[in-house]
């Protein structure tokens, strides 16, 4: 649907009709908007029926206080215009809808908390590209479409009642707020009655992604062997195939509670542990003893057992890369970022949290000791893996995902193999932004993404 970008004015009381708006001569005649009789105006499931009016020389869409209200936009918005002449439409937005955590309405400055900084950068990359972005929590939805609790930016932060969006972006961090029944209802209500979109819908589990990829000829090269973890014939099995092998939690993030197993000279084998400050180790003189040890956490915690990789390194320390993968304007994936994560001096894994530390590919890559030609094609054949990673997972997963991030090795000999797929990149004050405030080209993509979703 062709669309103009406009910003809004809110007249003074009295000045113009409930149901009339003023808009630009230059924008009616370009989107071929009829004047002077009723069509229906939509923003979000918000509908009202309004008559346009036509204003020479006015360069922005001018609205009555009581209409705005009921919209909830203010004179800080600015918003695409686009009108369906085979339903008598016009409609603004589009309306983006980010689901988060939770908000802490006594903190007017940080009411997100660490993810406020993305928050308002969200805000502002939808005022400088015609969408409006507003936050919601579990606690918000709880009463349902007839009533979404939330916060918008203008000037400062506020709460407001908003209409269904026509977009929603899964921001929710804890597998349990993403499940209550309230959100699932929520989700579904939402797609289905109002044929609202809503991606990155669900935390992914690390059997889940690689059961899917296996199936996907073109994607097997990538994949380290890895199954769920049933006992002591996978591990003995495993240890049989590889000297060294990985027992992940199937549901874990940020590193926690991954076990590293060496088989040693001799018989004996070693298990890393990591922990908050470093990694815990432990030495067993048969399989059977290691597996005893283990068995306590198996039964609170389902593991993937997966091959070990022999990684590249920079000073014995182990390199992986996290790439940065969004469906862009034409609803494509394409490669936002992918950065270097070398693991910290007391870790096995790379990830921030545990210690780790950030680079950019070529500088790792000039750091570490494999050969020229590889180094050369590096950069292009973890772009070309990414790629073709989150397309299978498009392919072969029901749920709807508008970014991945995924993680990323290459071993000794420069083959790459997929680690992990993430469907909650984060977006924490850690996250720097740019010099000078600007928006940072992975906002600007989920603004893309979500468009295109909303047709505009």
């Amino acid at each position: 649907m062709p669309s103009i970008k406009l910003p809004i004015k809110i007249m003074n009381p009295g000045t113009l009709g409930d149901s009339d708006i003023l808009i630009g001569a230059a924008a009616v005649k370009r989107l071929k908007v009829p004047t002077n009789t009723p069509i229906r105006l939509l923003f979000g499931s918000f509908e009202h029926y309004v008559r346009v009016v036509p204003l020479s020389k006015a360069s922005s869409l001018r609205l009555s206080p009581v209409l705005a209200a009921k919209t909830g936009v203010t004179s800080q918005t600015t918003l695409r215009m686009g009108y369906s002449p085979s339903s008598k439409t016009l409609r603004l937005g589009p309306v983006i809808g980010v689901l988060v955590s939770r908000d802490y309405p006594g903190n007017a400055e940080r009411p997100f908390g660490q993810i406020t900084a993305f928050c308002k950068e969200m805000t502002d990359a939808g005022r400088k590209q015609g969408a409006y972005v507003y936050f919601i929590t579990p606690q918000g939805i709880e009463q349902g479409v007839s009533s979404i609790q939330g916060w918008a930016y203008d000037k400062g932060w506020r709460t407001s009642e908003f209409p269904v969006a026509d977009v929603y972006y899964n921001r929710l961090t804890s597998r349990k707020l993403e499940n209550r029944p309230s959100v699932q209802h929520f989700m579904q209500e939402v797609k289905n009655r109002y044929r609202s979109h809503f991606f990155n819908e669900k935390y992914l589990d690390k059997t889940e992604v690689f059961d899917a990829l296996k199936q996907d000829s073109r994607l097997l090269r990538y994949l380290p062997e890895s199954h769920q973890h049933r006992g002591l014939a996978t591990l003995k099995s495993m240890l049989a195939k590889y000297p060294v092998v990985f027992l992940k939690p199937i549901k874990g993030s940020l590193g926690k509670g991954i076990i590293r197993i060496t088989r040693m000279p001799g018989g004996a084998y070693l298990s890393q542990t990591t922990q908050e400050f470093g990694i815990r180790k432990q030495t067993y003189e048969s399989l059977s003893a290691l597996h005893n040890a283990l068995s306590g956490k198996m039964k609170q915690t389902r593991f993937q057992i997966q091959q070990g990789l022999h990684l590249i390194e920079i000073g014995k320390r182990p390199v992986d890369f996290r790439a940065l993968v969004q469906k862009n304007l034409q609803g494509q994936w394409a490669v936002t970022s992918v950065v270097a994560r070398i693991a910290g001096s007391q870790h096995f894994v790379s990830n921030l949290a545990r210690g780790g530390s950030l680079s950019t590919v070529k500088e790792a890559l000039e750091r570490c000791s494999l050969s020229g030609a590889v180094k050369l094609k590096a950069g292009a054949r973890l772009n070309k893996a990414a790629l073709e990673i989150a397309q299978g997972m498009d392919d072969r997963s029901s749920a709807h995902f508008g970014e991945l991030g995924i993680d990323l090795a290459m071993d000794q000999t420069g083959r790459i193999w997929l680690l992990e797929v993430n469907s909650k990149p984060s977006k924490n004050d850690n996250t720097p932004l740019t010099d000078n405030n600007k928006i940072r080209p992975s906002v600007r993509r989920l603004l893309d993404y979500s468009a295109y979703l909303a047709g505009y």
